[in-house]
């Protein structure tokens, strides 16, 4: 556990140094970070799969983002309500933002001057500013609020609940939710597509895919069901999604299906079936995108699939229950 007293001082003042400064980019390590929610801790890869660090964070890590400039990555830690900051060029936990209870999911604000966590046990999407570290705003939510998508105009972010079988559609500026959209059981995470015209909801338990009109805030067309051959409809339990820069392809983890199913962004056809390990959880895409990474949270690994191919090439052990992958590059 991380005693997040010792980091209020340097810790904020880095965080508010960082937020005042352009978002330069920095050139990328090449590293892969997994969180484990069951070690935790974030485990740190070279290109090469070789393990560089396990970095201790406070516990059960779970959602991961860096920052703009790829300077710091952020840690969503449940069972000690924070979020702790990663120095990538040091691997050390340099900060610790206490949120509320249980925080899963979170995404920055465009000028990342504000972070909207999904906090689970309390049933609000909270906005934290990160340069006071105070709590702007309070909204309630469904019961078990997961899923965060901020537009990229920072006007709208978009929350799931997974008992309410909601996406919350909520106004950033007045903190008020706007809209209630029913989609499927258990609804779970978010992509939006690089037009900005469709999100994705994927609901882990009616194992569904909805896709939501951002322009009307409406279900376009049928839910898309994937079931790869020898596995049941119940089976597909779809959590994480990436897609591609050019929009033409979305990834998506089918859960204890045990699959990644690629699938053609506008004709929703399946291009392929990846197997992976047991309980494929979340997935990241490598910035040229010839990679995709899947962590597996019931095989204690994660799977490199080769976007050529469409084929898995290799599975790293890397600790207890992984959660969530992101690249460094």
């Amino acid at each position: 556990m991380i005693d997040r007293r010792t980091f209020i001082g340097a810790g904020a003042a880095l965080l508010a140094t960082a937020a005042a400064m352009p978002a330069a980019r920095a050139k990328g390590t090449g590293m892969i970070f997994v969180s484990t929610e069951k070690g935790n801790e974030v485990v740190v890869l070279d290109q090469s799969l070789n393990l560089v660090k396990r970095i201790a964070t406070s516990r059960r890590p779970r959602d991961m983002h860096f920052n703009a400039g790829k300077d710091l990555l952020y840690v969503a830690c449940g069972d000690d309500d924070a979020i702790d900051v990663i120095d990538v060029a040091t691997l050390e936990v340099v900060d610790s933002i206490p949120t509320g209870p249980s925080p899963e999911v979170f995404a920055f604000s465009p000028d990342e001057k504000i972070i909207y966590v999904s906090n689970e046990e309390d049933s609000r999407l909270e906005a934290i500013d990160l340069e006071t570290r105070v709590s702007i705003q309070d909204i309630p939510t469904g019961a078990e609020p997961e899923g965060v998508l901020v537009m990229p105009d920072g006007k709208t972010a978009y929350v799931t609940s997974e008992v309410a079988d909601m996406v919350h559609v909520v106004d950033t500026t007045t903190g008020a939710v706007t809209k209630n959209i029913l989609v499927g059981t258990r609804p779970r995470r978010f992509i939006l597509t690089p037009d900005q015209s469709e999100l994705w909801v994927s609901c882990e338990l009616s194992s569904e895919i909805f896709i939501i009109d951002t322009a009307t805030n409406e279900i376009k067309g049928e839910s898309l069901i994937y079931v790869p051959d020898g596995f049941r409809e119940e089976d597909v339990t779809p959590v994480g999604m990436a897609v591609t820069r050019d929009g033409s392809k979305v990834l998506i983890s089918l859960g204890r299906a045990n699959h990644v199913v690629i699938v053609d962004a506008r004709s929703h056809d399946v291009l392929s079936y990846v197997l992976v390990g047991r309980r494929a959880w979340s997935v990241d895409l490598s910035s040229d995108e010839t990679k995709a990474y899947v962590a597996n949270g019931l095989s204690d690994d994660i799977t490199v699939i080769d976007m050529a191919s469409m084929k898995a090439t290799v599975s790293v052990p890397v600790g207890r229950v992984p959660h969530s992958v992101v690249i460094d590059d």
